[in-house]
């Protein structure tokens, strides 16, 4: 009785109070390829009344769908799976998820570990993931190792490498990694090596030149970014670009 006739009461009463909000949260992308990708299939539900926002935040993307009144949840339902469609591999959590909150529950589920070696990040990878609650079960530890040398006694880089090739290199950023995995003998280790400036550049490695190198069982894999803004903005982004490795890795898994 209550669902065949006081629901339909209440919906046709209290209508235009009907409000609803679903965010899909990206990474890996810039806002107006974003909004270029979903905003002409989103048209037609635009014309029933949904409404399209886009927040950018360091080194995200969020698409926030909203309607109100009758029918606005299917608009919005509707909606999320254009956007899931579209964008798909990109969004990494919904709401109010954040990217660490994401990583520590797929590690937690599949019972594997993780280390850090942050050099550039300086300890902001490791403060994300402790500030998620039952990190302690996935964290072991992490090494800022900023100077060389603790690059070396820490993390057994080699001397030969820093000479050859730089702290800020792809065989150091490899290196820091595998060091770190077996220091801690963890399943995963996230190594992150580069220059936040404003000094320190060249021509070759301009500011912003990071290196993101991701240690497991099967091997090392290094992805070269470049992330030219400020310091504060250029950890931040690093430090969600280097856990968006680790969970696209953990959704392939």
């Amino acid at each position: 009785m209550f669902d065949e006739q006081v629901v339909p009461l209440l919906k046709r009463e209290f209508a235009d109070e009907i409000f609803v909000c679903r965010t899909l949260r990206t990474t890996g992308i810039g806002e107006s390829r974003v909004q270029e990708m979903v905003e002409g299939d989103l048209q037609p539900l635009v014309k029933r009344g949904l409404i399209v926002g886009y927040c950018v935040r360091p080194g995200a993307v969020d698409v926030r769908l909203t309607a109100s009144g009758v029918g606005a949840e299917k608009i919005v339902r509707e909606g999320e799976a254009v956007v899931q469609k579209i964008l798909g591999a990109h969004i990494f959590g919904f709401d109010d998820d954040e990217i660490e909150n994401v990583v520590v529950r797929r590690l937690t589920a599949q019972k594997k570990t993780l280390a850090l070696a942050e050099s550039c990040t300086g300890g902001l990878i490791a403060n994300r993931i402790t500030n998620v609650p039952g990190a302690s079960e996935i964290f072991l530890g992490g090494v800022v190792s900023y100077a060389n040398e603790v690059k070396e006694n820490f993390l057994g880089v080699h001397a030969e490498t820093l000479q050859q090739h730089g702290a800020v290199s792809e065989k150091v950023a490899r290196e820091m990694a595998m060091g770190a995995r077996e220091k801690f003998g963890s399943d995963f280790a996230i190594a992150v090596t580069g220059i936040a400036g404003p000094g320190g550049g060249t021509k070759a490695k301009p500011v912003g030149t990071v290196f993101i190198a991701l240690a497991a069982s099967s091997g090392v894999e290094v992805e070269k970014m470049l992330n030219p803004w400020d310091r504060a903005t250029f950890k931040e982004v690093t430090a969600t670009q280097a856990l968006e490795r680790l969970r696209a890795r953990l959704v392939s898994a």
